[in-house]
């Protein structure tokens, strides 16, 4: 699955209640994320949208980033999954066969979670629906041996690409 072009979909024009309504959980706990974009409103389209995310995602402080980074959750944690992830986070996992893992899976992702955290201050992020179990553990033991300040962009990166899909699934 590739990201969904954006560029022909419509965003309504809506007060700042409304718009955040629509799009202020597209960023995994945090709002402040759409609260900022509403400022460059209105939106050509949801290219232009998804843009103004990212240009104020960007400009954020690095407080604000790493903030961000660390409000996701990590991937296949079962205590995650027990006290609830958010819908979004919940059905990505799933399509990804995350939720549904063999025990010597879960403690294989336990550790490179763990490894990851303690290397970086963050969880992994990826667009787990753009990647199979398989390519997932790929990814993170690769992304390990990143320097700090890159692997701090590529999480970044994954972010927008999360919210792109996420965008998309608003315009089904």
């Amino acid at each position: 699955m590739t990201p969904p072009d954006l560029s022909n979909v419509p965003v309504p024009e809506l007060d700042e209640a409304g718009f955040m309504a629509r799009f202020g959980h597209l960023f995994e706990h945090s709002p402040w994320v759409a609260e900022r974009a509403y400022r460059y409103a209105p939106f050509a389209d949801a290219a232009a949208l998804h843009g103004a995310f990212m240009k104020v995602l960007a400009e954020a402080a690095p407080d604000d980033q790493l903030a961000l980074l660390r409000a996701h959750p990590e991937l296949a944690d079962k205590v995650a999954q027990a006290e609830g992830l958010t819908e979004d986070s919940a059905k990505e996992q799933a399509s990804a066969g995350l939720d549904r893992l063999t025990a010597e899976e879960y403690a294989r992702f336990h550790a490179l979670n763990r490894a990851y955290r303690d290397r970086f201050g963050f969880p992994f992020i990826i667009c787990v629906r753009l990647h199979d179990r398989a390519s997932i553990f790929s990814a993170m033991q690769a992304r390990l041996g990143h320097e700090p300040e890159t692997e701090f962009e590529a999480a970044l990166a994954q972010v927008g690409m999360i919210v792109q899909l996420r965008m998309g699934d608003l315009a089904q």
